[in-house]
């Protein structure tokens, strides 16, 4: 019966396809490693916008309507989204840990969070 058993070596590809490739096999040295994204003016550059007829869609003559969905509010302090607002300082809060935390802030400061969403409004 065991002569009946033929060996065989087993003969494996050099790299399993389902292994992870290493980062050096896959770039080598002199490569770069990072995607390389182009920026608005190079995509324009590139397209040749001014060849195109005037009414055919490009980057700078895409126009869209105003948006069905009412606009996003986002807390003043932690930039999360905003369902309530504070009815004596007019800041918009995420939490209530954020709700004490504006309650405690002196009126400049609170002013100055109102300018920076265009706003401000005297406080009394």
């Amino acid at each position: 019966m065991e002569a009946d058993v033929v060996r065989s070596d087993l003969v494996l590809p050099p790299v399993m396809p389902f292994k992870r490739v290493q980062t050096g096999d896959k770039y080598p040295k002199g490569q770069s490693r990072a995607r390389y994204w182009k920026h608005l003016k190079q995509l324009l550059q590139a397209e040749n916008f001014i060849s195109l007829p005037p009414d055919e869609p490009n980057y700078l003559n895409i126009e869209s309507p105003p948006s069905m969905y009412p606009p996003k509010k986002y807390c003043d302090i932690t930039g999360f989204e905003a369902p309530y607002v504070d009815p004596r300082t007019k800041l918009r809060y995420a939490d209530p840990e954020v709700f004490r935390r504006v309650r405690n802030l002196p009126i400049e400061h609170v002013q100055r969070y109102l300018a920076l969403r265009n706003a401000a409004v005297i406080l009394r």
